[in-house]
């Protein structure tokens, strides 16, 4: 069977977590349910994953591997009980490298007000500094999840109610080192397309939002007059700070060397057997061929700063069934 780049989809994005239980209340709170928990006793590790699962869900009652937006979170039995675990956020040296994910609200202040009310701490309200349409809120690791809003934000200033069953999970961020490459990368090779780009030439530093938009069309104005892709899910953030193409020794940290944190995204397929083949035509690196192994249902490509990208079989399109 050939492979269609068209039918692929960025399923999740994997987070290590010091305790299961406590992240996956945080994470409800923001909406998420947990569709799928992966049991591995003999490893000593757990996979669960969450997403928005509502009627009013982009991709609610779908099977884990057909949906966009899901969040793997991974827990290695006791880093609950060691007091001196933490995970790597992504945003300090010498773990720098990812940096966000960002949910999408209906009422971003009603929204930013219940999770404050709730305790959980912000790296940036939405009264903080000059950008008035984005928060960073911190779930209980210490990872940074943006918050932004696919309504009009002057809209929704007096609202005092929040829907979290409309929410949803927009994008993943990771820092690239030349933009150039990885856009390539991305495009060429992943078969993503490039949705959105915002350049911020007095702070030195760009955005680039791809994904896997199907036969849906790029939206050309936007409801908060800045992000016009806020009701989507499954996109990828790269952000290239200017420069960083030019220095030889400069390398942003992939989340799976020490200290550890995010792990990688991962892209559902059609056909994983055509898709693996094709990569390898295309002379992609790869962190674990399709062969290699026990597990053999999975393969993990390197990207251009060695960010790891899983590759699944979407059980919903025809293809080789894996039964994970």
């Amino acid at each position: 069977m050939a492979t269609d780049p068209k039918k692929y989809s960025l399923n999740h994005t994997m987070l290590r977590v010091k305790d299961p239980q406590r992240s996956i209340k945080y994470y409800e709170l923001l909406g998420m349910k947990q569709i799928n928990k992966i049991e591995n006793p003999d490893a000593k590790f757990d996979l669960y994953f969450l997403a928005y699962d509502t009627p009013k869900s982009l991709s609610g009652g779908q099977h884990w591997t057909a949906r966009q937006g899901v969040l793997e979170l991974t827990h290695n039995y006791g880093t609950e009980k060691d007091e001196s675990f933490k995970v790597a956020n992504g945003n300090s040296d010498p773990g720098k490298g990812f940096g966000h994910i960002c949910i999408s609200v209906d009422a971003i202040q009603a929204a930013c007000q219940r999770i404050e009310d709730a305790g959980y701490r912000f790296q940036k309200r939405l009264t903080d500094g000059r950008m008035r349409h984005i928060a960073f809120a911190l779930d209980p690791d210490g990872y940074w999840v943006e918050i932004i809003a696919f309504n009009p934000v002057d809209k929704t200033e007096d609202v005092k109610e929040t829907d979290a069953g409309t929410y949803r999970f927009n994008h993943s961020m990771i820092r690239v080192k030349d933009h150039e490459k990885s856009l390539k990368f991305y495009q060429d090779i992943m078969g993503m397309s490039l949705i959105r780009t915002s350049e911020n030439e007095s702070n030195g530093f760009n955005l680039y939002f791809l994904a896997y938009p199907g036969d849906e069309a790029v939206p050309k104005e936007s409801a908060n007059g800045v992000n016009p892709t806020a009701e989507r899910e499954g996109l990828l953030e790269l952000t290239w700070n200017y420069g960083t193409e030019k220095d030889a020794s400069f390398k942003y940290h992939n989340g799976n060397d020490e200290p550890q944190g995010f792990g990688h995204i991962c892209i559902a397929v059609d056909d994983i057997d055509a898709a693996c083949k094709r990569f390898g035509e295309k002379g992609v690196n790869w962190k674990k061929k399709l062969t290699d192994g026990r597990m053999k249902n999975i393969a993990f490509v390197l990207d251009p700063d060695g960010y790891w990208i899983e590759v699944i079989q979407n059980e919903k399109l025809e293809g080789r069934t894996i039964g994970r």
